[in-house]
């Protein structure tokens, strides 16, 4: 006979169509037994230890049309969906083991039946900490890879612009293109940030987009020649300044637009005459279509990592909890780094 336990989970209120809010997401326990269902032939059940905090979240919380965005929408009443660490508890899929780890799709709850595994990883290096299979060496971490090395096509010497800087995503991105040989600068929203992303990350220069009132003469400033490669994690007014001083052949990684995902009407951008006039390369992706890259990223990443080559930052809520705070945090620039969420301890 299989266990019962009680599972606390962050469940979806409903669509939502400005601000996210933590009411947005209500905490329910419910009871489950430790058992895959014998219905399940592909399946796994698992113990949460660690959840991801990501912009795209916020998108999922709208009600998408199947054609109109590049994720599916969350179910009202069910649990919050996204990445995150766990432990096998029971499976019916002979890929995945008990007591083994592993990373990908989970719910934002302490237990959780997984009925698609296509899209998990199994964890076989232990040697640096699980939280970071939600980050560097996770989603956010082959998001960069794939921005920095497959879209932009970097050369040593070129000049680098990444906003967001500090995030999961841009402070391997700075590293990366530091390691190429390239100048690097970024952009944050704090002091401490911009302090961080010079003394920490190895970031040629940084500056706090909230002191400029203008975002295009900032630019020329840190980059009086232009800007070899951009990458995005931001857009609107940013994108728009940065189109502007990219250099001749310049390469725009779309990684993410956080400054949009709360605005019911998305802004435009004015200066894409100089897409055409400066031959400029702009390019969006989905990190979820390049996951076969995770092997070589993992082979490339992981050396890095042991040898301290690579600085990284978390920011870790303790507690299922304190989720819906964490989630929200990161659309005003409450985290430092990459925002995780530790339901378990390991």
């Amino acid at each position: 006979m299989a266990a019962e336990v009680s599972n606390t989970q962050i469940i979806f209120n409903n669509y939502i169509r400005k601000y996210a809010k933590e009411a947005d997401m209500i905490l329910k326990t419910s009871t489950m037994k430790l058992k895959v269902p014998e219905d399940c032939s592909d399946a796994v059940l698992v113990k949460n230890l660690y959840l991801s905090c990501d912009p795209y979240m916020r998108n999922r919380m709208n009600k998408i049309g199947a054609a109109n965005d590049y994720v599916t929408s969350f179910t009202p009443a069910e649990p919050i969906i996204g990445i995150g660490v766990a432990k096998v508890v029971d499976s019916s899929n002979h890929n995945f083991k008990k007591d083994e780890l592993i990373w990908g799709m989970t719910g934002w709850e302490e237990y959780s039946l997984i009925k698609s595994t296509q899209s998990l990883f199994k964890i076989e290096h232990t040697d640096v900490p699980l939280s970071y299979y939600t980050g560097i060496l996770g989603m956010p971490g082959l998001a960069a890879y794939v921005g920095f090395y497959e879209i932009s096509c970097p050369r040593k010497g070129e000049t680098v612009f990444i906003s967001a800087a500090c995030g999961a995503v841009g402070q391997l991105v700075g590293q990366f293109a530091k390691l190429l040989g390239c100048y690097v600068v970024g952009s944050a929203g704090t002091k401490y940030k911009v302090d961080l992303l010079r003394s920490k990350f190895g970031f040629d220069d940084a500056f706090n987009y909230k002191d400029e009132s203008n975002l295009n003469a900032a630019l020329k400033r840190y980059f009086p020649e232009g800007i070899d490669i951009y990458l995005d994690n931001v857009g609107g007014e940013m994108l728009d300044a940065a189109i502007l001083n990219m250099k001749l052949n310049g390469r725009i990684s779309l990684c993410g637009m956080i400054s949009q995902y709360n605005q019911q009407h998305r802004e435009g951008v004015r200066n894409m005459f100089n897409v055409v006039a400066k031959q400029i390369r702009m390019q969006g992706f989905v990190v979820f279509l390049y996951y076969s890259l995770y092997p070589k990223f993992l082979d490339f990443m992981l050396p890095l990592i042991r040898q301290g080559k690579i600085e990284y930052v978390e920011d870790i809520a303790d507690g299922l909890e304190s989720a819906p705070a964490a989630l929200i945090g990161i659309f005003s620039g409450r985290n430092v780094g990459k925002q995780v969420v530790r339901v378990a301890h390991e």
